[in-house]
């Protein structure tokens, strides 16, 4: 079987159940923001590899990479498609299960003081690379919202999908005695 199937050369995508939309429909740009998340996140565990602390994180990373594939998934597929059945669409439980992990990171982490410097260690840095494109996510998210019905725990994931990845990349630096700089108004120290 070839990997190019030639049908998306004019512009067009199939979604999960035969639909076909333009390249630029605002339900690809979501999705596909949510596999630039998903490897932003792999970007992030493969730096550490090796790397103090960020073993830890990994197995919350491979979760939520799987994850990531399931929310992708139930947004190529529309809420009215009888291919909803063949997947397994994000729910309250999956919300919750983050919670749960930001709550645990959170109190390992040094108390939270304001805004900091998304940076420390490779690791650290890209996984504030991965909350941006998180928050990039939600945004596409809800302007697909605005136009069709989606799954409404969606947007609830991906918000706390970016609070997981700001409080890992806070766990990171912590494990690797890397200090957080805080924001300080037009450079005043």
């Amino acid at each position: 079987m070839k990997l190019y199937t030639k049908t998306g050369d004019g512009g067009s995508t199939g979604l999960y159940g035969a639909d076909r939309v333009s390249k630029a429909h605002v339900r690809v740009e979501a999705y596909g923001t949510v596999d630039e998340l998903n490897s932003a996140v792999g970007l992030a565990r493969a730096l550490g590899v090796g790397s103090p602390g960020p073993e830890t994180l990994d197995p919350d990373l491979e979760y939520l990479q799987n994850a990531l594939f399931d929310l992708g998934a139930d947004l190529a597929t529309r809420q009215e498609s009888p291919y909803g059945k063949n997947l397994s669409r994000i729910d309250a439980e999956d919300v919750a299960y983050l919670e749960a992990l930001i709550d645990r990171y959170q109190e390992g982490a040094p108390p939270f003081t304001g805004f900091v410097h998304p940076g420390g260690t490779p690791v650290a840095a890209a996984l504030h690379v991965a909350r941006t494109v998180a928050r990039r996510a939600e945004r596409e998210v809800i302007r697909l919202a605005h136009e069709e019905t989606i799954n409404e725990h969606v947007q609830v994931y991906l918000n706390r999908v970016s609070d997981l990845l700001f409080v890992m990349a806070r766990a990171a630096n912590q494990a690797a005695g890397v200090e957080e700089h805080a924001w300080l108004v037009k450079g005043r120290r």
